[in-house]
């Protein structure tokens, strides 16, 4: 007789054995890892030097906008590249030009944006970074 969760039996093979090797590598390590705490260790570093400076101090502003940014038009590629990959197969079921026409209002609501940072100075770097 065959269940239904048959086809699933390697999927908790696979599981069982994930949380076997991921207990057995934290246990292992705990155990035979060195324990040795110098003072080097235990400084902080900020990647790989010492830190210098306030760990609290404020930020510009730009740098919080330019993530904001890439975040917005890095999502725009992720829905543009698709499109136009698989552009041959929207024309062969008749929606050619819709999800054109779709696709152009979204790219020209991307593009009025970056025209509206671009002309606060979002962009613009040469001005004072500490502001």
């Amino acid at each position: 007789m065959d269940s239904y969760l048959t086809p699933y039996l390697p999927v908790l093979i696979l599981l069982v054995i994930a949380g076997v090797m991921c207990t057995a590598i934290s246990l292992l390590a705990g155990k035979l890892g060195p324990r040795r705490i110098t003072s080097v260790k235990e400084g902080a570093f900020e990647c790989g030097n010492p830190s210098t400076g306030d760990g609290h101090a404020r930020h510009s502003v730009r740098f919080y906008l330019v993530a904001l940014l890439f975040i917005v038009f890095d999502v725009e590629s992720v829905f543009v590249y698709p499109w136009g990959a698989m552009l041959h197969d929207f024309q062969a079921q008749h929606l050619g030009w819709f999800a054109f026409g779709e696709m152009m209002s979204f790219m020209a609501t991307l593009a009025l944006g970056l025209v509206y940072v671009w002309r606060k100075g979002a962009l613009n770097w040469s001005a004072d970074v500490n502001s």
